[in-house]
């Protein structure tokens, strides 16, 4: 049994958090701010916050610590669903194998192509593969036999991989096929809670999951993505949770989790659930966001398309460093769309370009850049740019360059309008006078037709 989740602490911390006065919060804001991140203990004590001023005050510094480390930008991307074909039996999920009413599907490679293309005519540069656990059907060679197609079939340059634990032999294939980032989330820290919301199938192992991220960096992989189901239950300890295990193995191997993704849980079709066990509400959740923006300044915080595209908006300010935008949660889905194949309920259905122009009138730019992976700024290289706060050097100019390339190939009038503007004004941000220059150059240059010339 792993002992890098240690329950009993994180209930004492909660336990003992819940009652600290105004002052001791102010001083870790103020501390918050430094782009150092927090401790345990202080992250406990800002989970309480219920005042209304001092919650003001959390976000601003939220708000403050994102645009000290990242810049002023979003990046986007889309899910690509290679199949709901799943083992499984997780209580949650609408690819649970008990699940009746699901239309099963899993993609060829030509099907999966195509949805590569479609999700690539849109505008993205960057997916997420991902698949239910069927050892028949969805292992390692239908992961690999994937990205290795859709990488050869256009113009996708990042393909990140979320995916049932697997053995380290089998991380190395995925390494060796060229994978962005491994993504995989724990579903919820509380071991009794995860064995019932997880009754059958090889899910059902909380220790192999909670270790597949040791099995990745052995093989290789150093950039990695977690994320807690937040709902299944109490919030509070979701995020000390998370945080723990993101510091066991920045501990062990020296590299933080690259992203935290917050789904918030949401019905689905032929769930097992008659209710969300702890719902978390929109206040709740604002904190959430604003805590781990707070608590982990270098890591890029993932929103999908389960909340509301007003709220989505909204969270931008708060944290929010990545987005999907135009996403479908069923294979096959970007061709032809089947409500009774989807994973969960999408709420937000902009299409990119309008999440595009929404970026910009929010005073973002968005951001297609994919340049730290295919430059090797991932894992110890890209933590030592990111904790230092110096990682925004080449994410500001690679998010308008690779702007500026998405309004010449894709833009709208509209998109087109806003877009230069926003890119004039991102330009005048950047502080370093020598790479406001350079990148003023490489706009030229992609204009003139050169492509793949980014920082």
């Amino acid at each position: 049994m792993v002992d890098f989740i240690r329950e009993q602490e994180v209930v004492s911390l909660l336990e003992n958090s819940n009652k600290t006065d105004k002052v001791e919060i102010r001083e870790i804001i103020q501390k918050s701010r430094l782009c150092k991140g927090l401790s345990l203990e202080e992250v406990a004590k800002l989970l309480y916050i219920e005042d209304k001023e001092l919650l003001a005050e959390m976000f601003e510094a939220a708000k403050f610590v994102k645009n000290k480390v990242y810049g002023k930008r979003v990046v986007l991307f889309a899910p690509l669903y290679t199949s709901n074909e799943c083992t499984n039996n997780c209580l949650y999920c609408g690819f649970r194998r008990d699940n009746k009413e699901l239309h099963r599907r899993t993609l060829t490679l030509a099907e999966i192509i195509n949805e590569a293309k479609a999700i690539e005519a849109q505008g993205h540069k960057r997916i997420l593969l991902i698949c239910g656990e069927d050892p028949r059907t969805t292992n390692v060679k239908h992961l690999t036999q994937a990205m290795e197609a859709v990488y050869k079939a256009g113009d996708i340059r990042r393909i990140n991989i979320e995916a049932a634990p697997m053995k380290v032999e089998e991380y190395k294939e995925l390494k060796n096929a060229g994978i962005g980032t491994y993504v995989i989330f724990q579903e919820t820290y509380n071991r009794d809670v995860y064995q019932k919301m997880h009754p059958t199938g090889l899910k059902a192992d909380y220790d192999w999951r909670i270790t597949a991220i040791d099995r990745a960096f052995e093989a290789g992989i150093d950039d990695v993505g977690v994320g807690a189901l937040f709902g299944l239950y109490d919030y509070r300890f979701e995020v000390l949770g998370l945080l723990m295990h993101a510091q066991s193995f920045e501990k062990r191997y020296g590299v933080g989790p690259h992203t935290i993704s917050v789904p918030r849980l949401r019905p689905a079709l032929g769930w097992g659930l008659k209710e969300i066990p702890n719902e978390v509400n929109d206040d709740e959740f604002r904190k959430i966001v604003a805590i781990f923006r707070l608590a982990v300044p270098y890591t890029g915080i993932i929103l999908s398309t389960r909340e509301r595209a007003d709220f989505r908006d909204e969270l931008l300010s708060l944290g929010v460093s990545q987005i999907s935008a135009g996403s479908k949660t069923n294979p096959g889905g970007y061709k032809e769309d089947d409500d009774k194949a989807d994973q969960f309920e999408v709420s937000d259905h902009r299409s990119l370009s309008k999440m595009l122009e929404t970026i910009c009138d929010q005073g973002y730019i968005p951001s297609f850049c994919t340049a730290c992976y295919r430059r090797c700024r991932t894992g110890e290289a890209f933590m030592e740019y990111a904790k230092e706060g110096e990682i925004h050097e080449f994410c500001q100019p690679n998010a308008i360059l690779t702007f500026k390339e998405n309004l010449m190939d894709y833009g709208t009038e509209s998109l087109k309008n806003k877009g230069e503007k926003m890119i004039s004004k991102a330009l005048l941000e950047i502080e370093d006078a020598k790479m406001r220059i350079l990148t003023k150059e490489k706009l030229k240059e992609i204009e003139e037709g050169k492509r793949d010339i980014y920082f």
